[in-house]
């Protein structure tokens, strides 16, 4: 008996981690909503169907999984990443095509954070007869959907901030090093670390950076993965006083992809951006005078957008982690050691920042740290 538990519970792990892979098909392609999988296997433990959600398709994954599985569905068990919906939007509730459809068993790895669904979708399942199982391979789930859960909660985007970085916590060479070196760009961290930054820009809605990293560097900051995505990669320029030269990488490129946010009132220079193709967006001043940043991110989540990389200098990356709106810090770091006149990656802050959940990984000679900051998901229930 305790061999066929042991079992039934390797076969309930597969499942659930089929329907995770299926799920990440959908970066790129399903925001504003979230990525979600659906497995349908059968009472033989036989696949009969499964699916993942991208948004210009518009059916959801249970449908498209359902669709597949045909009349083969009754009596079957659902793994899905993400608890069925129980209300009407661009379509109809999915945890009542489930119960239409006759499944026995639904396994959802985490309860959806939309107030809309909540726990309703569950409670629909349960309400059916159908046997419930919630919290399977929970923080899988969520990691895939932080950018959702911010963002269907709080009217704003998930921010992750990006660093790439030497081992004494240096992101550039001094000033007068860059001057007297070529003209080719000083890459900090290796090609590997550079393949997985360009897989995080893919990931994202949008990218925000401050007029000083532009001015320094021209960057494109664009999304390179060569991965297909519904919509582009907004590109967010912090820019108070209007600095963005016309001659600059973003606004050669610029097709309403990129964004600038300032506090300038030169109407001459916004016509001139506009011309070009860059949206440009006027703020008030905060009291202190400048761009207030939970601003700038309430205009973004008003877009739909649901999750913001920034790749910033020392002055924008301190301002963030001071003001408390990083929702997840990303460190690569280089093994090489650029000493006190290089560029630092944040200043001195008056608190210590702990990173409550760090996790180490290797990027061919780097290392990369990662650490959410601020959970944005409410307390589930596990094990319904």
């Amino acid at each position: 008996m305790q061999d066929l538990a042991q079992s039934q519970d390797n076969q309930t792990h597969r499942w659930m981690q089929r329907a995770l892979v299926l799920a990440q098909r959908g970066i790129g392609l399903a925001s504003p909503n979230p990525v979600v999988g659906a497995v349908l296997v059968d009472e033989h433990g036989v696949l009969i169907g499964e699916g993942w959600h991208e948004y210009a398709r518009r059916e959801h994954a249970e449908i498209v999984a359902l669709r597949q599985a045909g009349t083969r569905v009754r009596g079957a068990t659902a793994y899905v990443t993400l608890e069925p919906c129980s209300h009407t939007g661009r379509t109809g509730p999915c945890a009542q095509a489930l119960i239409d459809a006759g499944v026995a068993r639904v396994v959802v790895a985490t309860e959806d954070p939309n107030p809309l669904v909540a726990g309703s979708g569950i409670g629909m399942l349960c309400a059916a007869g159908i046997e419930v199982e919630c919290g399977l391979m929970q923080t899988e789930a969520q990691h895939i959907n932080e950018a959702f859960a911010r963002w269907i909660q709080h009217g704003r985007p998930f921010l992750t901030l990006k660093v790439a970085m030497t081992l004494d916590g240096r992101i550039a060479p001094a000033m007068k090093q860059q001057k007297s070196s070529s003209t080719a760009p000083h890459w900090i961290t290796s090609e590997v670390a550079r393949a997985e930054v360009q897989q995080m820009r893919h990931a994202a809605d949008a990218i925000l950076t401050g007029i000083g990293t532009v001015l320094a560097d021209d960057p494109l900051l664009t999304d390179r993965s060569g991965l297909p995505r519904r919509r582009r990669l907004l590109r967010v320029i912090l820019d108070s006083a209007l600095r963005l030269p016309l001659t600059s990488k973003l606004v050669k490129t610029a097709e309403e992809d990129v964004l600038v946010c300032t506090l300038s009132r030169n109407e001459s220079r916004m016509r001139q951006l506009r011309e070009c193709g860059v949206r440009v967006e006027q703020f008030v001043p905060a009291p202190h005078g400048k761009l207030l940043l939970e601003d700038v991110l309430q205009k973004l989540g008003a877009e739909a957008i649901l999750s913001v990389m920034v790749e910033a200098g020392t002055g924008l990356n301190t301002a963030l982690l001071k003001s408390g709106l990083v929702d997840r810090l990303e460190c690569f770091v280089a093994p090489t050691i650029l000493g006190d006149d290089a560029r630092p990656a944040w200043d001195a802050m008056a608190a210590a920042l702990s990173l409550p959940n760090a996790i180490w990984t290797t990027c061919g000679p780097d290392l990369r740290l990662g650490s959410l900051l601020r959970n944005p998901w409410p307390v589930m229930v596990q094990g319904r």
